[in-house]
């Protein structure tokens, strides 16, 4: 998860802030890069005109295969966890395990759901989130 530490007026962040909007939402934004890089592009455009279809089959693959991003924790959720994991739970109740996978799923943009292994969710969600906290940390 990459963050600016600095003057947000500054040169850098302006960059900082133009790369990360220019990073790839999905399959698409990769798929088109290639193909300017080859040229593939401008025959397409040669072959089938100014309108090819090039932007809505991008839009269409970003859709279906986005790019796994993080999603920064806001106050309130940073503030959950933080009282979570310094209670340092042996076990993780029920209702416990639906907030924390309410975060988990915002965050990640995923759609996991509770589980009766405790283990697996500690391997799993757990390990996840105490990994995005520790950033916040560091």
């Amino acid at each position: 998860m990459e963050e600016y530490k600095g003057d947000k007026r500054s040169k850098e962040y302006r960059q900082w802030k133009k790369n990360l909007e220019q990073s790839s939402k999905g399959l698409g934004d990769k798929v088109e890069k290639v193909f300017k890089t080859v040229g593939i592009d401008k025959a397409a455009k040669f072959i089938l005109g100014e309108d090819c279809g090039c932007e809505e089959r991008k839009d269409t693959l970003n859709k279906i295969f986005p790019s796994k991003k993080i999603n920064c924790l806001t106050e309130e959720e940073y503030n959950y966890l933080a009282n979570f994991f310094e209670s340092k739970p042996q076990t993780v109740k029920p209702d416990i395990q639906k907030e924390l996978i309410v975060i988990y799923n915002r965050i990640f943009n995923e759609r996991a759901g509770t589980t009766g292994c405790d283990s697996c969710f500690a391997r799993g969600i757990f390990a996840k989130l105490k990994q995005v906290f520790n950033e916040y940390n560091d």
